[in-house]
């Protein structure tokens, strides 16, 4: 049996959270969290210097909008903040993964209660 060392890391956003891109025009819904950097050096590098992220920080999983088009986002934690707009996101893919929306966030449908 392999040794696995896992490491609890804090993350500023939950699973089912409402956010916004800090500098481009895209909201979306958060539905998964990798500790750190997670992706291909190719993408990383495709990133503006301008606002290219630290790696050892979270990135999220977003099922992402920008008014034309639904898509599925990866964002660093420094890259986000929190969506207070009154409208709610409209991205198919929300259904598939949450139950509906309560307390500001969206309930992981492995959470609702019946």
């Amino acid at each position: 049996m392999d040794n696995i060392k896992q490491e609890l890391v804090e993350t500023k956003f939950a699973i089912g959270a409402v956010v916004k891109h800090r500098f481009l025009d895209f909201r979306g819904v958060i539905f998964d969290v990798d500790p750190e950097f997670n992706n291909t050096e190719e993408w990383y590098q495709s990133i503006p210097t301008s606002i290219r992220p630290k790696k050892n920080q979270p990135f999220y999983h977003l099922f992402a909008e920008n008014g034309h088009i639904f898509y599925v986002a990866y964002v660093s934690e420094q890259n986000l903040l929190d969506d207070a707009s009154e409208e709610l996101p409209k991205h198919p893919e929300i259904k598939n993964l949450f139950s509906h929306f309560e307390d500001g966030k969206f309930v992981p449908l492995s959470r609702a209660v019946n």
